[in-house]
């Protein structure tokens, strides 16, 4: 068995650590559930509608496929549990506020928050502030 991560709400926004990857991704969908040859997502997800992709906006170009919402990565680099209530409802409440859009994916280590790519530098901001509130409490 893996390591259990953090559950408690302080502790999680206390000890997050958001960072920023390199480069912007989009969103594509597959009616046919068949990625296109070139393509590697960070993340898929089965619908009913279609197989759903989030790929580097790069590769989605060179594919020639459509997409939507070029938005950048942001990991908060904390090791929350995946029973943890409440993490990503603070997060999003927080984004939410500023009008921001957000897209949340939960992994197996991480939680990830896809965002505008023009809002990006603010998030981090955001996300970095609330951190540090949490320490202050």
């Amino acid at each position: 068995m893996g390591m259990t991560g953090v559950r408690d709400l302080h502790d999680l926004c206390r000890q997050m650590t958001p960072s920023i990857a390199d480069g912007v991704f989009v969103y594509c969908t597959f009616s046919d559930f068949r990625l296109p040859r070139g393509l590697e997502p960070i993340c898929t997800f089965r619908e009913s509608e279609g197989l759903t992709a989030i790929v580097g906006k790069s590769q989605a170009e060179a594919a020639g496929v459509p997409y939507t919402f070029p938005c950048r990565l942001i990991t908060l680099a904390v090791h929350s549990s995946l029973d943890a209530v409440g993490f990503l409802a603070c997060i999003t409440d927080r984004l939410a506020q500023a009008g921001i859009a957000c897209n949340a994916v939960a992994a197996f280590h991480h939680d990830h928050l896809f965002v505008p790519e023009a809002r990006a530098a603010e998030t981090l901001n955001l996300l970095h502030r609330l951190a540090a509130e949490a320490r202050f409490v």
